[in-house]
């Protein structure tokens, strides 16, 4: 059975400059520069297999970004047609600044005047009082731990 063919690309000058000026910049991560290269081969005219063989990487991921390059908006900007797809699964419960603000909590001594009579914070003193303040609505002890490892 055949192997159906690429998909065909085509660059303005402006798009292929800033493709190669991203494979060429020192910061771009490395996931990024690779998918500008298979980008500016499809471009040159490059099969598949010869990409696979240049960089060194998978057919079946040369085709996907080929494929992505083209079914994303012309008008979209370079980031945007070489960033990956949004990742399955539930998303987060607490934002980063619920997170922030639950820290920051933590770094002050209890104020003894406005909530519990207390010398230090433990988790569940955290808690109760990130609920009283309305930083959120509800969190677990387990949870305020989890944020504070991580400091």
């Amino acid at each position: 059975m055949p192997l159906l063919p690429a998909d065909q690309i085509t660059l303005s000058a402006a798009e292929r400059e800033s493709l190669q000026s991203l494979v060429r910049a020192h910061t771009t991560p490395q996931q990024i520069a690779r998918r500008a290269q298979i980008v500016l081969l499809a471009n040159e005219g490059v099969g598949v297999n010869e990409t696979m063989r240049r960089l060194g990487t998978w057919d079946n991921m040369v085709r996907r970004w080929r494929k992505r390059w083209c079914s994303r908006p012309q008008d979209a900007d370079i980031s945007e047609r070489l960033a990956d797809e949004p990742r399955p699964g539930k998303p987060a419960k607490f934002t980063p600044r619920q997170i922030c603000r639950i820290v920051a909590l933590a770094c002050r001594p209890p104020d003894e005047d406005d909530g519990p009579p207390i010398s230090q914070w433990s988790r569940k003193d955290l808690a109760d009082e990130a609920i009283r303040q309305g930083i959120v609505d509800k969190i677990s002890q387990r949870s305020v731990g989890r944020f504070l490892k991580r400091i």
